[in-house]
């Protein structure tokens, strides 16, 4: 993937369809927290010490694509505008905190997107693998052969009683944040949502929302993922996560057959009225695209409606973005009506071309 394509085309590598549990896990997430030994970490280091990180980095081009046998691209952050790195963001390519400030921050991309080195965010680097459905254990294994091969070229900070050392406290250890993007619209309807998400809360996880920490739920999207990394293993972190996600599919799958069952003249009413809402409206605001995307995307798993498929409804939620919508338009600036129109407009053309 160029970097034309990585700023301008709607669909990544997360989005494919077929994956495992993936009418209800859109993503897997494996995000390896990492700090180059002898510097500072981010907040305190100086913007020389900044830079020499970005350095040491790039340097690892060569080794990345000769091992990895594939084409990743360094991009540095201070030369793509903030409209950009917000594009990257809604994509789930960076953070939201790595996209606000540029200066000495850089991320490396693989070709074909499932994985992105973040440099100089909270950490040096943070390794994330994105994976379709859920899919952890492919997702830990592929950003753990970017772990090794950055390790041998570069000394990482490391205790052997605290592990790898990371800016925040709850990162010390394994360093690995995993995490799942799940769609739960039964949950959220039927009312059950708040006991799920306390639940899970309980059992040691931290649920977000759609772009992760201090971020909302919209779209009926939530971020579950560890809350620690000390004390626990890879593999325990994992299987634990995996778990719970299994039992959050499992309630959402019965929630969404009780609501067919019970109430299917509503719910059939509920999916056709989002769907023909989201085909003919000619102004519609993000906030309201996500909801209606949501009801249809649950009517197309129950079978309610067979027109389109997961995979179109996951490159709408990147594609009703505002960030992606003034990228796409010739306007220097949208306004927000216009941004209205111009959503309604392409989620029409791509609805009516599937």
């Amino acid at each position: 993937m160029s970097m034309e394509n990585l700023l301008d085309q709607p669909f990544v590598h997360w989005m494919s369809s077929g994956a495992q549990d993936g009418d209800i896990v859109l993503a897997s997430r494996i995000r390896l927290a990492r700090n180059l030994e002898g510097i500072p970490f981010p907040q305190r280091a100086n913007g020389e010490q900044l830079s020499q990180v970005v350095s040491q980095l790039k340097s690892s081009l060569c080794d990345l694509n000769s091992k990895e046998q594939s084409d990743y691209m360094f991009i540095d952050l201070e030369k793509l505008p903030l409209l950009e790195r917000l594009v990257l963001v809604e994509k789930h390519i960076i953070s939201p905190d790595h996209a606000r400030e540029a200066s000495n921050r850089a991320i490396l991309v693989k070709q074909d997107t499932t994985v992105s080195i973040m440099v100089n965010e909270e950490d040096h680097l943070r390794i994330q693998c994105l994976m379709p459905g859920l899919n952890l254990v492919k997702a830990f294994t592929s950003a753990n052969q970017v772990d090794d091969i950055i390790e041998n070229k570069h000394a990482l900070a490391f205790n052997e009683e605290l592990g790898y050392l990371t800016s925040c406290p709850t990162n010390l250890g394994t360093g690995l944040r995993a995490s799942v993007m799940v769609h739960l619209p039964a949950l959220v309807l039927t009312g059950q949502i708040n006991r799920i998400v306390n639940a899970v809360i309980q059992l040691g996880l931290t649920v977000r929302g759609l772009y992760g920490e201090g971020t909302e739920a919209v779209g009926n999207i939530f971020q579950i993922s560890n809350q620690l990394t000390l004390g626990f293993t890879e593999q325990e972190i994992i299987d634990n996560l995996y778990s719970v996600v299994k039992q959050v599919v499992d309630h959402e799958r019965t929630a969404r057959g009780g609501l067919y069952a019970d109430t299917t003249d509503m719910l059939v009413d509920r999916v056709w009225r989002a769907y023909g809402t989201l085909k003919y409206a000619r102004s519609i605001s993000g906030q309201e695209a996500l909801a209606l995307l949501s009801d249809v995307r649950m009517g197309y798993e129950l079978g309610i409606i067979n027109e389109g498929s997961d995979c179109n409804f996951n490159e709408l939620m990147v594609i009703t973005r505002p960030n992606f919508l003034q990228k796409m338009s010739d306007c220097p600036e949208l306004s927000g009506n216009e941004r209205k129109k111009l959503r309604a407009r392409i989620i029409r053309e791509k609805l009516t071309n599937d």
